[in-house]
């Protein structure tokens, strides 16, 4: 009986370890969220070491004014016109029976595979006059419409659309329908597209550089190169800084509490199209055309035209096929330190919950709001003084892209933890693995569909980066975007041109992601 017992015993699954949270993990997410408080941390402290009467006579001054007049400006006109042509092209292909409405939708999000920088240099090489605050209007819509066009579009399919013909049933004409019952459901899309057109026109440098437009990034890299970070730099940085703080405040107090949820599923049913009458139809063929032309046709001719001007000797530049190998090695292992540095924050997010790893998590959403520019000059000035060893190395230079890109990698990695069943989890452990041997065997293998999004998305996010990646990579560094920089720094369009379009070549098939998951998303 006894030796029943203890058999029993021994086939008795181990009691499942205590739920406290694994004191690596916490130890590691500690040492990640505190790396990314680094550029925050920077120019606060660079603002009090100044000192205030310097400070004073370096922010209050009229080159400082004239810089936040020019950004003001710039975010003011762009991002109303942003939202009106994303909005409107949303609506035309997901609403209204407008003819090749499917192909007017995957050709509105494919500006996304184009660079910014790349989109000047395309306009600025065919209109060499191109330049000031209109251009910069002109070039920025262009080339960040995109971002309020996919999340407006994905929720158009999702409206329930009972409430619309509820009003309909009342007498309501057509478009006071669309601004009274679906305008106000759009709230939310369009509030993040806009916050994210905002975000990349404080940290946009390339395409307003080209256009000869000052901003404070332009002008931040300008004082940088000049006084090697330099006071000047510094507290520009401090206030454009600043300028994205108060942008994801007023984002933050405008949102809203309205609810766009409704409770149970209810009958699926498909979205009703406005009829267009022959006017409206010639409307939204020119409107889209004009957009897709301005957007992607012209910057690919223009492209097209360079590199049939430097022929097939224009590829056999020993620096490009350099420059392409560096892109990928930097980009993927970049790519990899993100994840894997992600990894601590999304588990311990997922499967604890508390104030604690929220507020480690949201450091490093805070931290990637800031312009790159910010983040390089405070590495910059942190390596130099206190890790001499490390300035301008690999180190640094992942470090950056690890700040700058980590919740692309963090977002798509809680989804996947969160979607692995934390009983597979402990029964792993309770078969005898470790904890880390049940994270990675179990938890992270069913997670790898989200991890490979997110890895696909910082590999896009490095291989276009430009100012971090001229202020730190190492002596000999190449990569597409700051090869391509170099060249047309020397009005050198046709040898720039296969840079160009090797970036839009790795651009696209991501371009191609989103879109598919846009679909999805809305079950279609």
């Amino acid at each position: 009986m006894s030796v029943v017992n203890v058999s029993e015993k021994s086939l008795a699954p181990r009691p499942v370890p205590s739920h406290r949270p694994a004191p690596v993990m916490v130890m590691l997410a500690v040492m990640v969220s505190l790396l990314a408080l680094l550029p925050p941390a920077f120019v606060v402290y660079i603002g009090f070491d100044t000192g205030w009467e310097t400070v004073k006579a370096l922010i209050f001054r009229p080159r400082v004014a004239e810089l936040l007049s020019n950004t003001l400006l710039l975010v003011l006109v762009t991002v109303p016109l942003s939202v009106f042509v994303g909005v409107l092209l949303a609506w035309l292909t997901e609403r209204t029976t407008l003819a090749g409405r499917r192909l007017w939708s995957m050709l509105a999000v494919a500006p996304l595979a184009i660079p910014a920088f790349v989109q000047s240099y395309a306009w600025v090489s065919a209109v060499p006059s191109i330049h000031g605050l209109g251009a910069g209007v002109f070039l920025s819509v262009l080339a960040y419409y995109p971002f309020i066009y996919l999340p407006v579009a994905a929720v158009l399919r999702r409206l329930d659309p009972t409430l619309e013909d509820v009003a309909a049933s009342l007498g309501t004409p057509p478009l006071r329908v669309f601004y009274r019952i679906v305008l106000p459901q759009l709230r939310l899309p369009v509030w993040g597209g806009a916050l994210l057109v905002a975000l990349h026109l404080l940290a946009e440098y390339g395409l307003y550089a080209m256009i000869r437009f000052d901003t404070f990034t332009t002008a931040i890299y300008d004082q940088f190169q000049s006084t090697f970070s330099g006071p000047a730099a510094n507290m520009l940085a401090g206030v454009l800084a600043l300028c994205c703080l108060a942008i994801l405040t007023l984002e933050g107090a405008t949102r809203g509490k309205a609810r766009y949820a409704r409770v149970g599923a209810g009958a699926p049913r498909e979205q009703k199209r406005w009829q267009l009458n022959a006017a409206f139809q010639c409307f939204g063929q020119v409107f889209a055309l004009i957009v897709i032309l301005l957007a992607f046709a012209v910057p690919l001719a223009v492209l097209c035209r360079w590199l049939w001007l430097g022929g097939i000797e224009n590829w056999n530049q020993a620096n490009l096929w350099t420059s392409l190998q560096q892109t990928l090695v930097l980009a993927g292992s970049g790519a990899m330190v993100t994840l894997l540095a992600g990894v601590p924050i999304a588990w311990l997010s997922v499967r604890h919950p508390r104030p604690l790893f929220r507020v480690l998590e949201g450091c490093n959403y805070f931290t990637s709001s800031l312009p790159g520019i910010v983040v390089a000059l405070a590495l910059v000035t942190v390596t130099i003084h206190y890790a001499r060893p490390v300035y301008q190395t690999e180190i640094t230079l992942f470090l950056a892209y690890l700040l700058m890109f980590a919740p692309r990698g963090l977002i798509n990695l809680r989804a996947g933890i969160a979607q692995a069943p934390v009983e597979l989890e402990n029964v792993a452990r309770s078969l005898g693995k470790t904890p880390a041997v049940a994270l990675w065997s179990v938890t992270l293998r069913l997670a790898a569909p989200g991890a490979a999004a997110g890895a696909a998305l910082v590999f896009l996010g490095i291989c276009n980066e430009l100012t971090a990646t001229l202020l730190l990579s190492p002596l000999g560094t190449r990569t597409l975007s700051t090869g391509f920089w170099a060249l047309t720094s020397e009005i050198d369009y046709v040898a720039a041109a296969p840079y160009a379009l090797l970036m839009i070549l790795i651009s696209l098939p991501l371009t191609g992601i989103l879109y598919v998951q846009s679909q999805k998303l809305a079950g279609l």
